[in-house]
């Protein structure tokens, strides 16, 4: 009863302190952290142990594979240069770094100061991507951000097995490089192989429970076997092995899946990941009481502690930012860029890279791991205290200045305007795809109607992401208009279905199939109705993406201004009474002309019309361009 208790209690207070935060618009983690730390000093309040078990066993691996499979796995490929320099040798060097500051500092042996900087080495997977999103950094930055946060686990915990094999007298050099390519090769393979079993089986699983219930094991199953393969004292990394079976079950997701399956997925881990990795930081709060109170049969005095605290604290900090500045150029230039001259490295890009190293509860976690021995007991104490500073210096420092400083670089992240320009263009080639297939799918067989329907369905989407562009303040799009309608007519068939329940005249199931329909279309017109928001709310000229099919000699050839033929509004509009909702001017002759979601598209009819090929908008801060032929964005 007092553990059910105590996970209530928690689960409500995550749930309670991320709603405020939210409404003060600070971060959930860093508020959490804080409730902790003062929770932990109340005396009804019997905080909960935080062992290296429960984290790695409990925590970790779901954690990881829930930002595994949303991580792109060609987004790892083109920044595995950066994200092997960061996570791999900027772990080992600031491990080596701390090391030998404790050694200097403490009168301890060498391989149990290093042992302590392995524990502080890995920043952490959960505050790093959580503030960075928040932020708004560019997606490249959260990128790296987060291919780093997925790996330098497995090479701290690699470094710390290490260590701790010579602080019991056996090590050597080939062993511990061997430990390292064990570690690495064993997880490499224990999650693939997990992988593609999963794989196999999901393909055959249609029902959505059961695809999400097998989506629930593949984390365990890939870390519970691969911590044990192994040769001698080395074993396989869980972490890799976990982050290589999320990464390939991402990637596969559109294959394997059926489409409700991925919505169960997506939501069933999203209530996951916000439990948990919120569970994460409220926890690591709770633990500073006893961490404090454990210092009191330490040799050294308040002063050294406090000294030696802060140098550790210092290191880290301070290693990460000369690494990532001395580094710069390999680490933001793309695999397919050229010579290392020719980049323009963002100093900005690389401040943030630098300064956003916050560490989390696998250092509280792994510093449990340093054995507690006759040679370690009184010195061990004051190693996890100097953990938990690192872990609360750099999740407050540099967790509350981050925001601010993003804001004060002026870093720029995903623009809304620009993504629906790009969604756009993305979802008209398919369409136009889809288009020519219909024409060979249809059949004498088939009814015009049904064809035509079909048609239509396969325009409207387009359509609808070209309305988020432009300036709706003179009203609403054709979209909009449709989803507000929409949602009110849904309500309406919703308390009509609900009267019906209340008889008890129809069968339960048959209740629930339609109410089920009604909410996954209210689902979808919600989630349109958020992105058209976002867009609404960015003031920014829309930056124009790189056209993902490549480029076209007709945008090459044609200019990118040319003056209005006439008065700069859609005159075919004017003597049709009709409203445009997006206006393009034609590159050729400098007729303006709506867009397609318009009423009268009279864009489309010029095109038709002149086979004139290129226009561009004609909309306050876009200097978008498209050719009708190749239908290609410039």
């Amino acid at each position: 009863m007092e553990i059910a208790l105590e996970v209530l209690g928690i689960a409500a207070v995550v749930v309670a302190v991320s709603g405020l935060a939210e409404r003060l618009r600070v971060s959930a983690p860093l508020l959490l952290l804080l409730v902790g730390v003062g929770g932990s000093y109340l005396p009804f309040i019997d905080e909960p142990v935080l062992s290296s078990e429960v984290v790695l066993l409990g925590f970790l691996p779901p954690l990881l594979y829930s930002a595994a499979i949303r991580t792109s796995i060609i987004d790892f490929r083109h920044n595995l240069r950066p994200i092997a320099y960061l996570s791999v040798l900027l772990v080992l060097i600031t491990a080596l770094g701390v090391g030998v500051v404790t050694w200097w500092l403490l009168p301890v042996s060498f391989p149990l100061a290093l042992a302590l900087g392995a524990v502080v080495a890995p920043p952490d997977a959960v505050a790093a991507t959580s503030i960075a999103r928040s932020v708004g950094l560019p997606r490249r930055v959260v990128t790296i951000l987060e291919g780093e946060s997925l790996v330098n686990d497995a090479t701290a915990i690699t470094c710390l097995r290490v260590a701790i094999a010579a602080i019991g007298g056996s090590f050597s050099v080939f062993d511990a490089g061997l430990g390292f390519l064990i570690a690495l090769l064993g997880g490499v393979a224990v999650g693939l192989a997990v992988g593609a079993l999963a794989v196999m089986i999901r393909v055959r699983v249609r029902r959505p429970v059961y695809d999400t219930a097998i989506s629930f094991m593949v984390p365990f199953a890939a870390y519970l076997p691969a911590e044990f393969v192994g040769y001698h004292e080395s074993h396989g990394s869980g972490v890799i092995a976990v982050v290589t079976a999320g990464l390939l079950l991402g990637h596969k997701s559109q294959v394997i899946q059926s489409g409700q399956s991925r919505l169960n997925e997506r939501v069933n881990w999203g209530t996951i990941q916000f439990l948990l990795e919120n569970t994460v930081f409220l926890l690591i709060g709770l633990q500073a009481r006893r961490t404090v109170a454990a210092l009191a049969d330490s040799p050294l005095s308040g002063f050294e502690i406090a000294v030696f605290c802060v140098a550790v604290l210092l290191t880290v900090i301070v290693l990460r930012m000369i690494w990532v500045f001395l580094m710069r150029i390999s680490l933001f230039r793309r695999q397919r860029d050229g010579d290392d001259d020719e980049v323009k490295v963002p100093w900005q890009a690389t401040l943030v890279v630098g300064w956003a190293g916050l560490r989390g509860v696998v250092t509280l976690a792994t510093v449990l791991l340093i054995p507690d021995n006759p040679t370690t007991h009184e010195i061990r104490p004051v190693l996890i205290f100097a953990a938990m500073v690192v872990t609360f210096g750099t999740l407050l420092l540099q967790g509350l200045t981050l925001p601010p400083l993003v804001r004060a670089l002026r870093l720029r992240g995903p623009d809304a305007r620009s993504d629906a320009l790009q969604a756009a263009t993305v979802l008209t080639t398919s369409t136009t795809a889809a288009l020519k297939a219909l024409d060979d799918l249809s059949g004498a067989k088939d009814n015009p109607e049904v064809v035509d329907r079909v048609r239509d369905r396969l325009n409207s989407g387009p359509e609808r992401l070209w309305e988020r562009l432009g300036d709706h303040s003179n009203g609403e799009t054709p979209a909009e208009a449709y989803r507000r309608l929409r949602l009110q007519t849904l309500q309406v068939q919703r308390d009509s279905v609900l009267k019906v329940r209340s008889n008890g005249t129809v069968d339960h199931e048959v209740i629930e199939e339609v109410l089920d329909s009604f909410d996954i279309e209210e689902s979808m017109l919600t989630i349109s109705g958020e992105r058209a928001d976002e867009i609404d709310e960015a003031d920014d000229e829309v930056r124009t993406p790189v056209d993902p099919i490549g480029p076209c000699e007709h945008l090459e050839a044609a200019p990118t201004e040319i003056d209005p033929d006439g008065d700069g509004r859609c005159l075919d509009c004017v003597r049709e009474h009709l409203s445009p909702v997006h206006l393009r001017i034609c590159l050729t002759c400098g007729n303006v002309g709506c867009c397609d979601s318009s009423p009268g598209r009279h864009a489309d009819k010029h095109f038709h019309t002149t086979r004139h090929k290129v226009m561009r908008s004609f909309e306050p801060n876009e200097d978008w361009r498209w050719c009708y032929v190749d239908e290609r964005l410039g």
